[in-house]
């Protein structure tokens, strides 16, 4: 069933969340995150999923949560993109005033939304971002890749980029009008947003171990980001 989209009604909140073989969790990242949308911005929200292209049911819960939420809309991508282009078809889709970008695999929790809602309001901030205090369940390997990967960054023109900051934030439509506009291909999101300006304040947190799936960016990926 086709989701129609009312051009005119801009929610409070719109959420946006890319999936790829998240079929294990994804009912459980549904409710959590629910649950903390109703507590931050009651009904006025959106959930924005998009399927990049897995290979298991994650598209037909998607299909089933659209039938069963109104507050649902679900976007399946025609391949596999990639993490940074399915939220980048998410941010272009989103109508919220204010914009969570979240991973549905839980290791970023849902329930942050409302300290950074509540920093955004007593700042009077655009973006207020996820800084990893603890990553549990990573390797040292992984930890490694990870500092490398933020020092290169840094090096090649990406100064103001947060170490051990995702793409885990809140922003407003204004650093979204902005973000998208800018006529980048290959996307990194989070150097792009950093590189807006407008005021940006970190909010720290523990990041859960991943209990489904694998994650999204091994190091070959994070290379080709930095290419």
């Amino acid at each position: 069933m086709p989701v129609v989209l009312d051009a005119r009604v801009s929610p409070r909140l719109s959420i946006v969340a890319p999936c790829y073989n998240e079929e294990a969790g994804l009912e459980e990242f549904y409710r959590r995150m629910t649950v903390a949308a109703q507590a931050t911005a009651g009904s006025d929200y959106e959930f924005v999923l998009l399927n990049d292209g897995s290979s298991d049911r994650t598209w037909a819960i998607m299909t089933d949560l659209v039938r069963r939420d109104p507050h649902v809309v679900a976007v399946n991508l025609a391949r596999r993109h990639g993490h940074q282009l399915a939220i980048t078809a998410g941010l272009y889709t989103c109508r919220g005033e204010r914009i969570l970008m979240i991973d549905a695999d839980l290791q970023d929790p849902p329930e942050l939304l409302a300290d950074m809602w509540r920093l955004m309001d007593s700042a009077e901030a655009d973006v207020v971002y996820g800084v990893r205090r603890q990553r549990e369940g990573e390797t040292m390997l992984k930890r490694g890749t990870a500092a490398l990967f933020y020092r290169l960054m840094q090096r090649i023109g990406h100064a103001d980029l947060p170490a051990d900051a995702g793409d885990f934030r809140l922003m407003t439509r204004r650093v979204l009008d902005i973000l998208n506009s800018m006529p980048e291909q290959h996307r990194f999101i989070r150097g792009m947003v950093s590189w807006i300006g407008l005021r940006q304040l970190p909010i720290q947190y523990d990041r859960a171990a991943r209990t489904t799936g694998a994650s999204n960016y091994p190091l070959a990926r994070m290379i080709g980001l930095v290419g």
